[in-house]
């Protein structure tokens, strides 16, 4: 496939390294190159297959617009953006183009939040939760998507909303914590990511996996498949 990758941060830098060992033409485009996604004309998107997008919450809508409009199957690990998801959704269904998002890529997120989903049930049973979460000094976003995912499966499956902790700290790649306590014990359930390499991995095999389809996905409605 042709991929064009938008960001050239650490994790875009990486997504466009995966994707050329995977086989793939990638193109890196960096927000000095996009301002309000400029960078995205017919003529630059013409043969491009799918648009993978690791920007930041401030530019991540002008590009899934210009993306979608011009008819372009898109990826996105931007998060900080959600409260347009109805909105995108729209545009995405009108357009007839596919669209996948997600707050993690990485499987050990992924397997995490499942056991997340089935230890919530410990708030029904006088244990008190918190969610915790570390990243490096310079990324945008607090709390973290992935956190924010993490406090509404929690939410789903306990009735329970629980407070977010936020650190930014060094060069940290992400690190989430579950934590409940009660008067009789504590449980600890945590992700810590070593590198940002599973992040770029599920990305890019997203995008291998929306080839060809259409619709609007949250990659874990896919990541088993893949």
């Amino acid at each position: 496939m042709n991929i064009l990758v938008l960001g050239r941060g650490k994790t875009g830098l990486l997504v466009a390294e995966v994707g050329s060992q995977r086989g793939h033409a990638v193109t890196a485009v960096g927000s000095a190159d996009n301002p309000q996604g400029a960078a995205l004309t017919a003529a630059r998107l013409g043969g491009v297959d799918v648009v993978i997008d690791f920007t930041t919450p401030r530019a991540v809508s002008e590009n899934i617009a210009a993306c979608v409009r011009a008819g372009k199957n898109m990826v996105v690990g931007t998060t900080g953006w959600y409260g347009e998801i109805p909105k995108i959704r729209a545009l995405v269904e009108q357009s007839g183009t596919g669209f996948l998002y997600a707050a993690n890529f990485s499987i050990g997120v992924n397997l995490f939040f499942e056991i997340a989903r089935t230890s919530a049930a410990a708030l029904r049973h006088q244990y008190f939760g918190q969610i915790f979460e570390r990243h490096h000094a310079q990324k945008k976003d607090a709390p973290s998507g992935t956190a924010v995912a993490l406090q509404r499966i929690v939410m789903d499956a306990s009735g329970t909303e629980l407070e977010i902790t936020s650190f930014r700290e060094g060069d940290v790649v992400g690190m989430h914590e579950l934590v409940m306590d009660s008067p009789n014990d504590t449980i600890y359930l945590c992700h810590d990511a070593k590198s940002r390499r599973g992040f770029a991995e599920g990305a890019v095999r997203a995008a291998e996996w929306l080839a060809g389809k259409r619709g609007f996905f949250d990659f874990k409605d896919v990541w088993r498949e893949m």
